[in-house]
């Protein structure tokens, strides 16, 4: 524990950074050697107790919440997006087959738009020393480095909320580093990024990305969460893939659940509704 940190944590009590290093500095005996002896704080195997996950949970929750405070960031604008979507001339990793490697190469072009996109809301957030509007992703490849990306064009930080996955699970080379989380747990992950959302944008992708925006809007269409600008960006991939209007026509949403989101197809005409939206000066 630096001295730095343990300055951090003064007061009239014993803070925890210094009973950590005392704990560490006793003599090694049986006594000492035994887990039971182990600080609970400082006790890994203890902490991943299966009885233990409510607190897991809350430091998952903590965490995220404390830095980004304390770094003073009020609003994100959040991107969503398939991390198999790649940058136009690079190939497609994860196609399987001809197919899937024509159609992601042809998505590339999402990959452009999420760029710039992500710039055009960092180049508004430094007229607030960045302290709204930044832009969140999950942090990994695809549509996410994209933003990440966008936000660095125009040197800007940028929030990165990644996951630990088997595959996808290191963060893209932009995200800002002080800002890079890590998680377990995909509810409180869904949960940051939506507690400080001020305009969501959705790219195609897969489950993953389905799974954050069905959520978002259903939070919306429940009043659990206030409207913010939705965009889905691809018209056309978007109606092939979800019959929006056939929903409604069945009687599973109501009509005016299909006004909580907008289609757009460019990264311009995105940022032109969040600036009617809130009024904010065009960038």
């Amino acid at each position: 524990m630096s001295e730095s940190t343990l300055k951090m944590h003064r007061g009239p009590l014993v803070h925890s950074p210094e009973d950590i290093e005392k704990s560490r500095k006793v003599p090694d005996t049986p006594q000492t050697r035994a887990p039971a002896y182990r600080l609970a704080f400082d006790d890994k195997d203890f902490l991943c107790r299966e009885e233990l996950r409510p607190v897991r949970l809350q430091l998952e929750l903590l965490k995220p919440e404390m830095i980004l405070s304390e770094r003073g960031i009020d609003s994100t604008v959040v991107l969503f997006g398939g991390a198999r979507i790649p940058e136009p001339g690079k190939e497609a990793w994860a196609a399987k087959n001809k197919t899937q490697k024509k159609n992601l190469e042809a998505n590339a072009k999402y990959y452009v738009e999420a760029r710039e996109f992500a710039r055009l809301a960092s180049v508004y957030s430094a007229t607030t020393y960045n302290k709204e509007m930044v832009v969140c992703t999950g942090g990994g490849p695809g549509v996410m480095e994209a933003g990440s990306r966008g936000a660095d064009d125009a040197g800007a930080p940028c929030i990165g909320l990644n996951i630990v996955l088997p595959h996808e699970q290191a963060p893209n080379e932009y995200v800002t580093p002080d800002l890079c989380f890590n998680f377990h747990y995909f509810a409180i992950r869904k949960m940051h990024f939506l507690m400080r959302a001020k305009a969501i944008a959705v790219f195609p992708g897969g489950f993953g990305t389905m799974d954050e925006m069905f959520e978002a809007l259903t939070l919306i269409q429940t009043k659990r969460m206030e409207p913010v600008p939705f965009l889905l960006f691809g018209k056309s991939f978007w109606n092939s893939i979800i019959h929006f209007d056939e929903l409604a026509r069945q009687g599973t949403i109501s009509p005016g659940d299909l006004d909580l989101f907008h289609f757009v197809d460019t990264a311009r005409e995105g940022w032109d509704l969040i600036t009617g939206h809130y009024g904010f000066a065009q960038a």
